[in-house]
């Protein structure tokens, strides 16, 4: 038996910076309001220096990229979605330049797998890294693609390039257990296709740099363009645009955690509801209405007989292949389409527990991608 079932982490939400250090994780009572690092704030640049996303398919193989350093923040890549075993988080990224990238990518091309555990601030650097390996994995077909993510927030434009990014390149983000996601993080959360919280996420006000607002009437004049684009982003991703609006009632100095109640309720919490009615139109298109209606049964049979509370890994896989002969899955026109196809694309099954630990709950919470 697993220790904890990880379809249903416990999630709370965020937009803030403040430091990741332990006394900034420790566990509270939902709602709540924690006291945010001094100096250290949820950031918005002047709308003239926003950033622009660079195309996340570039064809070219011999682009040449300009240098980019990571900056307030450390990156490491694993084939694997455990982060128990010896290898952790796997190798650390050592530079963004595509032949590094390319190397550290290597050895999950067999598996079609790669998990980046990324620690530190949203910034422009953290926006190249994603564009950077999206179009590098694209190239070497690694198409599952997790986002464990460990970070206090920073600049909002740069959270905003780095969310287009992820949308367009098929993440699932990933906030495991002790880690956070405040602040400006909690854009690059939304842009997930699936989204799996198991650590803290909170919002509060963003600061601009370089105000000149001198009343509350100017300050909110300033803010007010940042916040329509904030919200014009929420909405692309499913999310609803209240995340925004209860933000600013949150002094850049405190952090707001949202309960799991209210992640459900904003629409951050599991499958991205707009990339999830794309599937649906594109699932239409190549597999026909009869595929879709089995689908949307099996999976309301899944979430309703599978995800029972306590059942470990093991037990929901085997329900889950149970129900599949029952709707006609895998189905012969759409295999990869059909869901457990990643069994037989959607569950990444952790390696077995030694025989030592099976029973202890020593185990690190595993992660695994939400079926569609």
């Amino acid at each position: 038996m697993l220790p904890r079932f990880w379809w249903s982490p416990l999630l709370c939400i965020g937009l803030l910076a403040c430091n990741p250090q332990e006394q900034d994780r420790k566990t509270v009572t939902e709602p709540t309001v924690a006291q945010a690092a001094d100096g250290d704030h949820m950031v918005s640049i002047n709308v003239t220096d926003v950033p622009r996303p660079a195309p996340v398919a570039v064809p070219a193989k011999d682009r040449d990229w300009p240098e980019v350093v990571l900056e307030s923040g450390q990156a490491w890549i694993s084939c694997d979605t455990d982060y128990g075993g010896e290898a952790g988080d796997g190798i650390a990224l050592e530079a963004l330049d595509r032949s590094t990238i390319e190397a550290a990518l290597a050895p999950c091309t067999e598996r079609g797998l790669l998990r980046l555990r990324y620690a530190g601030k949203i910034n422009p650097s953290f926006a190249a890294l994603m564009t950077r390996l999206a179009i590098v994995a694209d190239a070497m077909d690694i198409d599952r693609r997790i986002l464990d993510l460990d970070s206090s927030g920073g600049q909002v434009e740069a959270a905003i390039v780095a969310g287009d990014s992820i949308g367009e390149s098929g993440w699932t983000v990933w906030v495991r257990e002790g880690s956070i996601c405040h602040s400006a993080c909690v854009f690059v959360l939304a842009a997930g296709d699936n989204r799996l919280i198991s650590g803290q996420v909170g919002i509060h006000r963003m600061m601009r740099i370089s105000s000149t607002a001198t009343s509350r009437a100017e300050l909110n004049k300033e803010l007010q363009e940042v916040y329509d684009n904030v919200k014009d982003y929420l909405q692309r991703n499913g999310v609803a645009v209240g995340v925004a609006d209860l933000m600013m009632t949150v002094p850049n100095r405190s952090v707001r955690l949202l309960s799991t109640g209210e992640l459900k309720q904003f629409g951050l919490d599991g499958t991205n509801a707009v990339q999830d009615d794309l599937e649906r139109i594109k699932q239409m298109r190549k597999c026909g209405d009869d595929f879709v209606r089995r689908k949307d049964a099996f999976l309301l049979a899944f979430d309703r007989d599978c995800k029972a509370e306590g059942a470990d890994l093991e037990a929901v896989n085997a329900c889950g292949q149970a129900l599949k002969e029952r709707f006609g899955f895998p189905d012969e026109t759409c295999p990869d389409e059909s869901p457990l196809s990643e069994i037989d694309t959607a569950l990444l099954a952790l390696p077995p527990l030694p025989a030592e630990t099976a029973t202890t709950g020593d185990r690190p919470a595993p992660v695994a991608a939400t079926i569609r």
